[in-house]
């Protein structure tokens, strides 16, 4: 298991494989559809999230107690991704299901990482969120699509798209054609 803790360093996260365990500890910030369109239509940002950490949650918050904190599918967020990484200097992207080769290679190019974090745990993510430190944008996207800041503490994700170009869900795919072709071959 690699500990990770904010602030994120470009040289901790590069030095990361495809597949390694880590535990994120630190300051994280959430966003989701609402903070990403926001953000693409030239929206100011609450924070400097350079070597910060950017989880597709919408977490389910009771006053300011986390009570869910399970990961959303990443995927919707690929046409904004590459450029959020680009121009903010983000270095953790963590959330479930894997995302597009434009940003693998935003990943390689600027020294970031997907983080796959476990689905159907939000409960158990939930209890890694040591308190909530801010919340943004939440009268104006909502709680669930809000940038919410947690401090978190043993987060355990996989490292699923390095800074080296290694995408897990891309072997995944190349193994499951090799198997496919195998299995339908005459």
């Amino acid at each position: 298991m690699k500990e990770l803790c904010y602030p994120f360093s470009e040289k901790a996260v590069r030095a990361l494989k495809a597949g390694d365990a880590v535990s994120v500890n630190g300051k994280i910030w959430t966003g989701r559809d609402r903070f990403h369109k926001h953000f693409a239509d030239g929206g100011a940002l609450p924070v400097d999230f350079r070597d910060g950490a950017l989880y597709h949650c919408g977490p389910v918050v009771v006053g300011m107690r986390v009570v869910a904190a399970g990961p959303t599918t990443s995927v919707r967020e690929n046409p904004y991704e590459p450029d959020f990484i680009a121009k903010t200097g983000l270095r953790l992207v963590i959330g479930k299901g894997g995302m597009d080769a434009r940003t693998l290679d935003a990943c390689r190019k600027h020294g970031a990482v997907y983080l796959q974090a476990v689905g159907g745990a939000a409960a158990l993510a939930a209890k890694c969120v040591k308190r909530v430190t801010n919340v943004y944008f939440l009268k104006e996207f909502g709680a669930a699509e809000a940038c919410w800041e947690f401090e978190m503490c043993d987060f355990r994700c996989v490292v699923a798209m390095d800074s080296h170009g290694k995408s897990l869900f891309e072997d995944v795919r190349k193994k499951s054609e090799e198997n496919w072709r195998r299995m339908t071959r005459p």
